[in-house]
């Protein structure tokens, strides 16, 4: 008796079922993962919504679910972001919302078919992941298995990072996080930041971020981080758009205890905003918000002990100046008020020097490392 093939097969999703095993596929994988957090569905899908994410107003993708002897094994995205290959002059195409069980010959079979499909459409090398641009959640995680990913970073399997390499690709750029806790940050020496920061900048002044005029607050964010981030790797400016669509989402979640703005002479001249970290709350939700996930938020936002610095931006003309420290001290004397333990910083460029002496100077900890890969087409 001949025993079965163990082949891998290949499959565009192109129907509503399809797109359900490709957007279920992680919660199943991941089952047993004590420290995976299960995304909200509804986001999830808001991701992949090509007729109402603005993302897809200037970029493409397709969806490939892969299996092996008819079972489920893995899924992928090819994408390109025109905006991207505009700005920096490149024919990159991305990967993204890669999933997979560790199966060598099921990764290089969803890779080369992603591979042609962008070789097809001109482009000369491919990065990611990026699910599904670069202001999504990007990197897998390679270094931090044994904690909790905070609020709108990802969590992977230990065997990802070998398994890409085996199969061809290489380390693009490394993302790194921080915490800095009540146990490790130095108070006194951010009381003495402020000293100096204030005898430079005697105009500096820190506010909130004013929720009630939103609208207002994200074209003043949008101004600076645009400008704060054009000679970062991998930046491209964001669309009104795209800043619109984002404030949406942070409306729900945005505490105004942690978002500020820096002001010198009334010029907003940076911006930090830090999220108090639902995953804690959503880690007990198996991604769904109905029929009563939005009532264990409502019940238990109080008992989260982390806020996550999602986004920060220093005009060119300030930095080195030390306001990213002064606003990274009021977010955490803040947290520490309404009894939040822990701060988590980033991700951060590996190459950005000084945000990662910022990060350490105020007792942060190396914490986590999310990794870009590349790979010449």
């Amino acid at each position: 008796m001949s025993k079965k093939a163990n082949t891998d097969s290949i499959s565009v999703v192109d129907t509503k079922e399809g797109k359900k095993e490709f957007l279920e596929f992680p919660y199943s994988l991941y089952e047993n993962d004590e420290y995976w957090v299960p995304p909200l569905r509804m986001e999830q899908k808001k991701l992949l919504d090509t007729d109402k994410n603005p993302f897809y107003d200037n970029a493409e993708i397709e969806l490939f679910l892969v299996y092996n002897n008819g079972k489920l094994v893995g899924r992928i995205a090819a994408i390109i972001d025109h905006r991207y290959n505009d700005y920096h002059d490149a024919k990159t195409g991305f990967f993204g919302f890669f999933e997979c069980i560790n199966r060598e010959r099921s990764a290089q079979l969803m890779f080369r078919v992603v591979e042609e499909w962008l070789r097809s459409r001109g482009m000369k090398e491919m990065m990611g992941p990026v699910n599904p641009g670069m202001m999504d959640e990007i990197g897998i995680l390679v270094k931090g298995f044994q904690k909790y990913p905070s609020i709108l970073m990802p969590y992977h399997k230990e065997y990802y990072d070998p398994l890409l390499k085996s199969i061809g690709l290489e380390k693009a750029m490394d993302l790194l996080t921080y915490e800095v806790n009540q146990d490790n940050v130095d108070r006194e020496r951010m009381s003495r930041a402020v000293e100096i920061v204030k005898r430079r900048l005697p105009d500096i002044r820190i506010r909130k971020i004013r929720l009630k005029k939103i609208d207002e607050e994200i074209k003043i964010i949008q101004e600076i981080f645009n400008e704060a981030w054009k000679d970062n790797w991998g930046f491209i400016p964001l669309s009104e758009a795209e800043f619109k669509y984002l404030a949406k989402d942070l409306k729900a979640v945005v505490d105004d205890n942690y978002a500020h703005i820096a002001e010198v002479k009334g010029e907003p001249v940076a911006f930090s905003v830090a999220l108090p970290d639902y995953n804690q709350i959503l880690k007990n939700m198996n991604g769904n918000l109905f029929p009563f996930g939005f009532l264990k938020i409502l019940f238990n936002r109080r008992k989260i002990t982390k806020i996550r610095t999602a986004l920060m931006g220093v005009k060119p003309d300030y930095q080195g100046k030390g306001i990213d420290a002064l606003l990274h001290r009021e977010s955490i004397e803040n947290g520490l008020r309404y009894n939040k333990y822990a701060s988590e910083i980033g991700w951060i460029l590996e190459n950005n020097i000084q945000m990662n002496r910022v990060a350490e100077k105020i007792g942060g900890e190396h914490d986590k490392t999310y990794r870009m890969y590349q790979k010449d087409l």
